[in-house]
């Protein structure tokens, strides 16, 4: 018998998968009979701003991949194809750190990345594959752009946004922590700016609902409080020196006549237009912490704006401050304040020494509120709401947290927006003849407090599309989300030059069968890609409105204790563990190490356990091809052992999704065939041994399966458990009294309810508990348990 030696093994099944195209899966032919058993398996793309996969991705992957094997075996036609989230800020500033372009860093990243897929052994359809960065789909993604802007799902305006001043850009909510930035850790600035928005705000009530889609429920609860649906009234407070309106959504206008002051955000309109000098400066900083920071802090903080609002149910002025602890996602920005019954507000009046005025009594009625004292609460929102109606002052509304999405970037790296200014024509799409517009090389790309673009003159100046007129191209580049808020569809249709894709191949392959990915995708990529999935369903390009038909949240892979992440410096590859070990057991090992959706630390030296597995099934299987006879499976308990097995191990990955106890199943059976592997069903118990772990360890399997006679595994019909060899002929009877286990023992499968009440009844643990009382009832729950009732 020869050596278990992955290094030889391994590459040459790789190349024999490449030469045999055996995870290439072609569209279907349009009007020929297609599948009906299709799978879409899917996991998020990559960012390849860092220059390796890391622990995290190999876990990922390797759950796609056993399910992609298990279901196309069991007769699926399956498809699995993998691109690069290759736009964004964390590749532009990578390029910088390395004094290198983008484009060279990220394609480099994609080369090492692609090699260390091969390498572990994925069945990737890489005819698929596709890269953000790649005109051929980037040219598709500005067409989508414009389709929005044609229907008025995008729209330009003036905007509060988080600034950067050492990166010179917009960035994103999730990437400020505690008021800094999380890659660079300068202060972030609040500044209005002119943005390009997604009008996510037109589908917040249908995103609130998940038809079709089995996702996990933490997932919904997330989305939907992101989304924040909330019934009340719009109030208008009046500012009289400044002739103007503030509009004040609340969910409680039974309490209007304890409002003692008034509060708007630091990103309010109201504060860079009218507030004092202390006020703006006040907001500036502290309206760019990050929301959650500014929801959980105790200590309060604010100015006051020097100017005055007047409630109009009382004609009270209220004094204007502007403070971080209101946040412009939740209503209007703006909040009528009743310390007597907010505890937020309470702590801001202690500080601050405002006043404070009781307007609901402990019974839940009205006090201090004029002709509406005495009237129950909810019956007061009604009526306060219909006298603020008829005054002109107040109407009953909807409000919700979500905003609109902000799309533009003042960064070089990313899809240039296809729109051109024009002085005389206004914002001009650029013609579809003319896309994509191509991204210019440029030498110097580093932010300068505008869009670098905006110093490529020969890029920028361009003739209208309309007028002729001189004109300049849209400087600024779209947030990476667009790029993966659609990829998944191109990856159905990659190589279609006449357009985004083809429907009705989009449809046969989608919604998404299965995908997996982090759940800290939840408020950003998983809701924007059902927004746009929701729109071109609406526009007729699609026949399905839910991207993802079934999720996955996998765990985090840690490191110290500590998720791993190239933002924080402590990921680890799986080149030295690979060159140690074998990718079969890097796979089998990142699946082994707990439930699928648990966190788990990463010790690579618990691989060894792994590879001495992995030897001892090479050691049993060659022993069983050399010295077991060639007859079928029997009525054994080997045979019987080897169908349970089966049918574990496809329920487990096709139903429950766990991969960790099916390693543990097949290494049972393993064990078990070791103890006699000259016995009559010995053959059949080391085929589906290798056949079950085919999923998990691709090359050593293969290997395997010719030496016990056979070729292409990978090919082969997934085992199907025999239900006849399944029933067992004993099983562990449990016996309760009065509902408390008293005993369990070993019992034939063949006895009667009669006959296990009596074998019940005999145990001497059970009657020490009945003692002579007289038995009331007895349940009998078939092939499991007794419960005797006495009293």
């Amino acid at each position: 018998m020869k050596r278990y030696e992955p290094e030889q093994i391994e590459p040459k099944w790789q190349r024999v998968w490449e030469e045999a195209r055996a995870f290439n899966v072609p569209n279907p032919d349009p009007g020929a009979p297609t599948a009906e058993n299709h799978w879409y398996q899917l996991e998020m793309l990559p960012y390849p701003s860092g220059p390796s996969l890391h622990m995290g991705h190999v876990l990922n992957y390797t759950m796609g991949d056993v399910q992609t094997h298990v279901r196309r075996r069991s007769g699926w036609h399956v498809v699995r194809p993998m691109g690069w989230d290759a736009f964004g800020l964390p590749a532009e500033n990578a390029a910088i750190r390395e004094g290198r372009h983008p484009r060279e860093t990220i394609e480099r990243n994609i080369g090492t990345m692609r090699a260390q897929m091969k390498r572990l052994g994925w069945a990737i359809d890489w005819d698929r594959e596709v890269a953000a960065h790649q005109p051929t789909f980037y040219r598709w993604t500005q067409w989508l752009f414009q389709q929005f802007v044609a229907h008025d799902l995008c729209y330009r305006r003036e905007g509060p946004v988080n600034w950067c001043p050492n990166d010179q850009t917009v960035i994103a909510n999730e990437y400020v922590v505690d008021g800094r930035c999380e890659r660079c850790g300068a202060e972030v600035e609040l500044r209005n700016m002119t943005q390009w928005f997604m009008r996510t705000t037109a589908y917040a009530d249908e995103l609130l609902e998940y038809p079709g889609a089995d996702w996990p429920e933490k997932t919904k609860a997330i989305q939907r409080n992101w989304i924040g649906r909330s019934d009340g009234a719009e109030v208008l407070f009046r500012v009289d020196e400044l002739d103007l309106d503030i509009p004040v959504f609340t969910t409680r206008p039974d309490t209007l006549f304890g409002a003692t002051f008034f509060v708007v955000a630091p990103e309010h309109a109201f504060v860079e237009a009218h507030a004092s000098q202390e006020a703006r400066t006040y907001a500036k900083h502290a309206g760019a912490k990050r929301t959650e920071e500014r929801a959980a802090d105790t200590e309060k903080t604010g100015v006051f704006t020097g100017h005055y609002a007047t409630n109009p149910v009382n004609g009270e002025r209220l004094p204007i401050w502007v403070a971080d602890y209101v946040l412009m996602d939740y209503g209007t920005g703006a909040i009528m304040a009743v310390p007597a019954h907010d505890e937020r507000d309470a702590q801001f009046a202690a500080t601050f020494g405002l006043p404070v005025v009781q307007v609901i009594d402990e019974d839940g009625k009205l006090v201090n509120s004029d002709r509406f004292d005495g009237m129950p609460a909810e019956d007061a929102k009604r009526a306060i709401v219909a006298a603020l109606e008829a005054d002109g002052r107040g109407k009953a509304t909807v409000n919700y947290r979500l905003r609109d999405w902000s799309v533009s970037r003042q960064r070089y790296w990313g899809c240039p927006i296809p729109f051109i200014h024009c002085e005389r024509c206004g914002v001009v799409p650029v013609p579809e003849d003319e896309l994509p517009v191509i991204l210019p090389d440029i030498e110097d790309y580093a932010p300068k407090g505008k869009s670098p673009l905006a110093s490529n003159e020969e890029y920028m100046n361009v003739d209208c599309p309309k007028c002729g007129g001189p004109a300049q191209r849209d400087p600024d580049t779209m947030d990476t989300f667009v790029d993966s808020s659609w990829y998944f569809i191109r990856y159905v249709d990659p190589h279609n030059h006449e357009a985004a894709f083809d429907r009705g191949v989009v449809d046969y392959w989608m919604p998404v069968s299965q995908y997996i990915g982090g759940i800290d995708h939840s408020t950003g990529h998983l809701l924007y890609s059902r927004f746009f999935v929701k729109a071109m369903n609406d526009w007729g390009m699609l026949g399905f409105r839910e991207p993802f038909a079934r999720l996955l949240h996998q765990g985090w892979v840690q490191l110290g204790g500590t998720k791993m992440s190239k933002t924080k410096g402590n990921v680890e590859g799986p080149d030295a563990t690979v060159d140690a070990y074998g990718a079969d057991a890097v796979r089998l090992y990142i699946l082994f190490m707990g439930p699928a959706d648990q966190d788990m630390e990463w010790t690579p030296e618990g691989v060894e356990g792994i590879v001495r597995f992995l030897r001892r099934l090479w050691r049993v299987v060659h022993d069983v091809a050399e010295r077991a006879p060639a007859a079928g499976p029997g009525d054994t308990q080997l045979t019987r052992t080897a169908h349970r097995t089966i049918a574990k191990v496809t329920d487990d990955v096709l139903r429950r999704f766990q991969f960790h106890t099916p390693i543990s199943a097949v290494m049972e059976l393993v064990n078990e065939l070791a103890d006699d592997p000259v016995a009559p069903d010995a053959r059949f118990a080391a085929e589906t041994a290798v056949s079950l772990i085919q999923p998990y360890a691709p090359h050593i399997a293969e290997e395997l399966w010719t030496v016990l006679g056979h070729e292409r595994l990978w090919e082969q019909a997934w085992p199907v458990a025999d239900p006849a060899a399944l029933e067992q002929d004993t099983f562990e009877l449990v016996v309760q009294v009065n509902g408390k286990v008293r005993d369990r023992f070993e019992v034939s499968a063949d006895l009667s309810d009669d006959e296990l009440v009596q074998r019940a009844l005999a145990s001497e643990r059970v009657q020490a508990h009945v003692n002579g009382a007289t038995v009331r009832k007895t349940i009998v729950v078939p092939r499991k348990l007794v419960n005797i009732v006495v009293g």
